[in-house]
């Protein structure tokens, strides 16, 4: 070996040697129950937005979170020796974000399910639930079998998701919140709201909701459990000997009374999870379903553009030429849905003016996105309007018209001939915008993705799937607004473009 070749190898030695030290993303060693008393913390996720009394900031302290699985955690944790840490997931990443490693444990009303049990390891229950079903108080429906053919509310990735999947004729309407099913069925836009009983009692049927009533008998139980990975069976026995403990000695059920929780169904042996997976592959009923989301999220896009066009028009020759009162009243409504998320809009036209008057889910999609997206056209018909040399108004006035003429046979055709491409990136834009009215309960492109992506117990087929369906969707659009563009330029040849 020569003395270049000794010293490459010396140099290849300490750069696989620098690398491995410098791995911070591999993982530490020792089970992760090991870990977390090394570091003398366990952490937990949960979603805030679940609310009370699951785990929630305190209205007096917003700094400092409260709730029964708080209280849980911090009582656990204690046992372990350790403290307890909640970090803010979204409730519907949990079971995935636990798998990456993201945090040690999951924990907010997660039910045992068959599908969890595939997944995820899963401990005793610290919670026995009913599944309660709420009615307008009007309605002569007795049970959930009446219900056949309505919309019946609940959320995604439940015992009462599955449920309700078990009834064909019923068509389940998927939330992200607690409060708002209950708000839907107030107003008729559902005909009956499936949830577990502490939602049920805090935020349906109670003195706030008059109009609403929760039918007995219960619809069924199931139970609150810890998430764990896989292979962490350490850690779950350390967390079952917890709670079996707690159990023992009664503080399970001092913080269940404390927060008003505790009933007869927690001395009752916890209803078993079904075993049976009901997972599925990517065959033709699915992708039957992929191709009815994008053929929502087309009618949405193209709805909401055509009313976002005129609209920014209007607003675009209102800041040109309409004055200073007219023009400050077109800038206020440009800066007001520019500088506002389109999120907050759907929320506020959906949920803001149902006392007021109750818009349906689609009519709310639309009618968000048009108003949105027609302050973003107003400026580019704007510029448009403003690139347009003096010289051709000069010319209209000298052949004698109008003001009104000039712009509708002049000024425009040319205007729009300009914002041709920026329409094009904007009509692109909206396609991919549509994916946010699922807040709305409109079953979209995207979230048909996630739906599909629990079914299957994976993201990478449906995510391709929807990448693939979006891209057959906007690729003709941008082709076809090409070929336009080309056309009202008059110039054939390809390379211009």
């Amino acid at each position: 070996m020569t003395q270049d070749t000794a010293r490459v190898v010396r140099r290849a030695l300490v750069l696989v040697v620098a690398l491995a030290g410098c791995s911070g993303d591999a993982p530490a060693t020792g089970t992760t129950l090991a870990q977390i008393r090394a570091r003398g913390e366990i952490q937990w996720a949960a979603d805030l937005q679940g609310g009370e009394p699951y785990t929630y900031e305190d209205p007096a302290d917003p700094t400092h979170v409260i709730g029964f699985e708080v209280d849980i955690m911090d009582a656990i944790a204690r046992r372990l020796g350790v403290r307890s840490h909640m970090v803010q997931y979204n409730w519907s990443n949990l079971v995935p974000s636990l798998e990456r490693g993201d945090f040690d444990i999951a924990m907010n009303g997660l039910e045992a399910t068959g599908e969890r049990q595939q997944r995820i390891l899963l401990s005793q229950p610290y919670f026995v639930y009913a599944e309660v079903l709420a009615v307008r108080a009007d309605s002569p429906v007795r049970s959930l079998f009446e219900l056949s053919g309505k919309r019946v509310a609940t959320l995604n990735q439940t015992f009462a998701h599955d449920i309700l999947r078990m009834i064909p004729s019923i068509e389940p309407v998927l939330y992200e919140g607690n409060d708002e099913p209950y708000r839907d069925l107030e107003q008729h836009r559902v005909d009956g709201v499936l949830l577990d009983n502490i939602i049920a009692d805090r935020y349906g049927c109670n003195s706030k909701h008059p109009r609403i009533k929760c039918l007995q008998p219960e619809v069924a139980r199931g139970t609150y459990v810890i998430g764990i990975r896989k292979n962490d069976g350490e850690l779950q026995h350390a967390l079952d000997d917890a709670l079996a403990a707690m159990r023992a000695d009664g503080e399970l059920e001092k913080i269940l009374r404390k927060w008003n929780l505790w009933d007869a169904r927690q001395l009752d042996a916890p209803p078993v999870a079904a075993t049976e997976t009901r997972g599925r592959d990517f065959d033709g009923g699915m992708l039957w379903q992929f191709v009815s989301a994008a053929g929502v999220t087309l009618e949405l896009t193209l709805l909401a553009f055509l009313l976002a066009v005129p609209i920014g028009l209007v607003l675009a020759i209102a800041r040109v030429y309409g004055g200073g009162i007219v023009g400050g009243c077109a800038r206020a409504y440009i800066e007001l849905f520019r500088g506002t998320p389109v999120l907050l809009q759907l929320f506020v036209l959906y949920y803001g003016l149902a006392p007021y008057y109750s818009l349906g889910p689609m009519t709310a999609a639309v009618l968000g996105l048009g108003l949105n997206y027609g302050a973003y056209e107003a400026e580019v018909y704007r510029g448009a309007l403003l690139a347009i040399p003096r010289g051709q108004t000069e010319a209209a006035q000298a052949l004698g018209l109008s003001p009104a003429q000039t712009l509708w046979h002049v000024l425009l055709p040319q205007s729009l001939r300009l914002a041709l491409p920026p329409m094009t990136n904007d009509f692109v834009s909206l396609l991919k915008d549509s994916s946010l009215v699922s807040v709305i309960t409109v079953i979209e492109l995207t979230k048909r993705m996630t739906i599909a992506a629990v079914d299957m117990r994976g993201w990478l087929v449906p995510g391709i799937a929807c990448a693939v369906m979006y891209l057959a969707l906007s690729f003709p659009l941008s082709e076809l607004a090409r070929r336009l563009e080309r056309r009202l330029a008059r110039d054939p040849r390809p390379q211009a473009l």
